[in-house]
Parts: C-alpha cells; structure tokens; sequence
C-alpha cells in the first residue's frame, strides 16, 4: 500500500509541497494538469514540469486525477474516435514518467455533487454536504454555486467553459439512458485497453457521486452489482476501480467492506472517506475516524489489510478545520489527520498479525 495527497498544483491549492513532505508515510502526490480541457492532449513538456516539482521534494508521481472523458465519448458522437486517440496519446506521454493508475469517471455532466461546499458540523468545521430536496431545482443554480463558493480554484468537471453551455449539454444528453452509457463506456475501454497494456497504465474508474441518478441523468457505478458488470464487461487487468468509500457509502444500502472482499484484485486507488447519513436522504462528510460517520472506516481498512491490497491510497474530502482558508473538501489540516488514522489502523493491523 503507497500512502498518498491530492495536489491542484502551485497556485491552485493552499497546500504546498514543503507541508505535504512533512506528513509521515506519504510517498505519491496525485496530480493533474487542472488548465487542461477535456479530449485536450497532456504535453511532454507540461507533464516535465510537474515532475520536476515533485522530484524536489522527492515524492512520486505515479497516480493521476484525472485524465477527463470528453462528453463526446460519453454520448457516443462520431467525433468520440478523435477524442479517443487524443486521450491514447496522453496515456503514452503519461508512460514516459512512469504513471501507474489514471482515476477518471463516466458521469454525464457533472463530476461529483453537493450543495453545500461549507456547511457547519456540531464541532465547529465544515464539511461538504448533500440535501437531497435541493437536487429537485435548477441545475444551473447549482453549478452556479459551486463555480462562486470555489473563490478560483479549478475544480475537475465544473469547468466553467462547459458550465457555460449547460443547457448544450442537457440537450445533448437527452437521448443518452443508462444501457447507452454502458456501451459508450465500453467502446472506450475496449479502444485503451491495448495502450494500457503497452504503457503498464491502469484505468481505474471513480464511482458516481452520489451513488444516484441526478436531474434526470443516468449514472452507472453505484453499488456492488454495477461494480461487478463493469469489470465482467471488459474483463481484463488493467480495467480497475478507484474505490471511493465516500461516493460508494452515500447510499446506506452498500457495504464498502464486501466490495473490497470480492473486487480487491482490481482496485488499483482507494480514496478512503467518511459519511454521516440522515433519515431524510441527506449526508454530511465528517472526519475520518470511524464512528463519527457510518461508511465502516475500520471494516475498509481491515478488509483491505485481510485481502493484501498494494494500490495506492488517499485520505478522501476533510472537513475545513482550525480557520483554514482551502479549496473545498481538500484542506491540509484533516487530510493529515486522516492519514495518520489511516495509517494507525494499517500499522496496528501489520502488528497483530505479523
């Protein structure tokens, strides 16, 4: 198991590398180039930089978060082939700097959602949070928001090019069911698997978040039997999951822990985060320690220990904690102590059983 910390990069995260080099057990930065666009291809030169970065602080590169589909493929327009050999040859640029997983999602639209960027909990931070009522408006109204609440930072899938053409978007998708989606997804995969297998790259797809379908809109990785057809469908190693306890556990009825138990050998990145869930449908994003959510943290971190899990690993979305000022979900502060809860649950595991 490579502990490891979502990075935006300089000048588009509070964090910096100095303080993520100071928290014990992080060996990987997950990392992106956040001014690309979807279907745009990820330079030489570009990704250089970034390595060059990282290797001053000595952290590794290998996880990439994430390489955007572009709506095209996710529709299934003729144009999907461009947007497909564009992503092909970024995959192969990544090879170059020896990048092992790329996270991506097939959400239609938008990427993950919430309401509420900085809702307050009982012990003074905030959290993200979903009410679930607020799903029922005005999309527009959301995007609106989170484009503001934001305060400038890039936020992967809330591009504002693509939320300024929302109703585009809308329209395109209008045909688009589930099944569709399905065989979009796998016409894609089909087409990468090859490259995969050329470069050591393993595709490691996110689960929707929320686990539901949105303003209408399809959404396909939503629990164990969904987590199941997308790795029979394309059946092949390098066809992984990036398993999110907290997009996964924000539905009460998925068991996180037995999913782990059946799939570990095709989880290639965790992102381990803690839910609370309300009667009502809503969730909050609480700390990482296990009883202060209901996502089972323990019973992830056992069942991952058990079955020998060696991907990678992130401490998912923290709560904004002490007064930082920080990209929503991804201050420095709650992420550390996760980690070091993390790994306190990992260590005392080794020890018991070593």
């Amino acid at each position: 198991m490579k502990m490891s910390f979502r990075w935006y990069g300089t000048g588009n995260d509070s964090v910096t590398l100095s303080q993520i080099k100071q928290i014990p057990g992080v060996e990987e930065i997950v990392w992106a180039l956040h001014n690309k666009q979807p279907g745009e291809i990820w330079e030489i030169d570009e990704i250089a930089e970034v390595k060059k970065e990282l290797d001053e602080y000595g952290l590794g590169m290998e996880v990439v978060e994430s390489v955007n589909v572009h709506d095209d493929i996710k529709i299934g327009l003729d144009t999907r082939d461009q947007y497909i050999d564009n992503y092909i040859q970024t995959l192969r640029n990544l090879s170059q700097f020896g990048v092992k997983v790329v996270c991506y999602n097939f959400m239609p639209i938008f990427d993950w959602t919430r309401t509420d960027l900085f809702h307050p909990l009982p012990d003074g931070s905030t959290a993200l949070f979903y009410e679930k009522n607020k799903i029922k408006d005005d999309p527009k109204e959301m995007a609106d928001y989170i484009l503001r609440e934001t305060k400038g930072y890039t936020m992967p899938g809330w591009e504002p090019e693509r939320m300024e053409q929302l109703s585009m978007l809308f329209e395109k998708y209008k045909d688009v069911d589930k099944e569709t989606l399905w065989e979009n997804l796998k016409y894609f995969l089909e087409k990468l698997m090859p490259v995969c297998h050329e470069c050591g790259i393993k595709m490691a797809i996110h689960p929707d978040d929320p686990p539901w379908d949105i303003f209408g809109l399809p959404r396909l990785i939503v629990d164990e039997e969904s987590v199941t057809r997308f790795l029979t469908m394309v059946d092949d190693p390098y066809n992984c999951l990036t398993l999110c306890s907290g997009s996964l556990g924000a539905n009460p009825n998925n068991c996180v822990a037995d999913i782990i138990r059946k799939h570990c050998d095709r989880i290639a990145f965790m992102h381990i985060r803690n839910v609370k869930h309300y009667e009502n449908g809503d969730f909050s994003e609480v700390s990482h320690r296990d009883q202060d959510g209901d996502t089972g943290i323990l019973e992830i971190v056992r069942a991952l220990h058990d079955n020998g899990f060696d991907g990678y690993v992130r401490p998912d979305h923290g709560r904004h904690i002490w007064n930082e000022k920080c990209r929503p979900g991804y201050g420095l502060y709650d992420r550390a102590l996760g980690i070091m809860y993390l790994l306190g649950c990992f260590d005392m595991l080794d020890r018991l059983n070593g």
